[in-house]
């Protein structure tokens, strides 16, 4: 029974992340950080998407937002999976907002899905 509640409360508080505005503008704000200087043009087209998905869900349509958030997140992470650094590169400035990037797009994937596949969409009253 505690093992079934600690599973519900794990997938409860995966949707919760996905269903709030903060995570895909904090993966904008890591993306723009990363590829601003020098400019590189394909990582720089996922921050307006995702502070687009952010102005959404702050309007009301966490489920669409939870679905583009997702999409572009796994996108973004498998476009800087391709890229391969050297073991020294790993532990300096740029490689720690390397990793926290990918994890952040990995625990949006996780969570955005959850919200998207189990989320509601609020009927128009007409």
């Amino acid at each position: 029974m505690a093992d079934k509640d600690a599973k519900e409360g794990v997938l409860r508080s995966l949707r919760n992340w996905g269903e709030n505005s903060v995570p895909p503008t904090l993966l904008a704000t890591l993306i723009t950080a990363q590829h601003a200087r020098p400019w590189q043009g394909l990582p720089m087209m996922f921050p307006p998407i995702l502070l687009f998905s952010s102005y959404l869900n702050l309007s009301g349509y966490q489920k669409d937002a939870a679905g583009i958030t997702a999409a572009w997140s796994g996108l973004y992470g498998l476009l800087a999976m391709r890229r391969s650094h050297q073991l020294k590169q790993k532990f300096g400035a740029r490689g720690l907002v390397r990793g926290a990037s990918l994890g952040l797009c990995a625990v949006n994937v996780a969570g955005c899905g959850l919200a998207y596949v189990f989320g509601k969409r609020e009927e128009a009253e007409e």
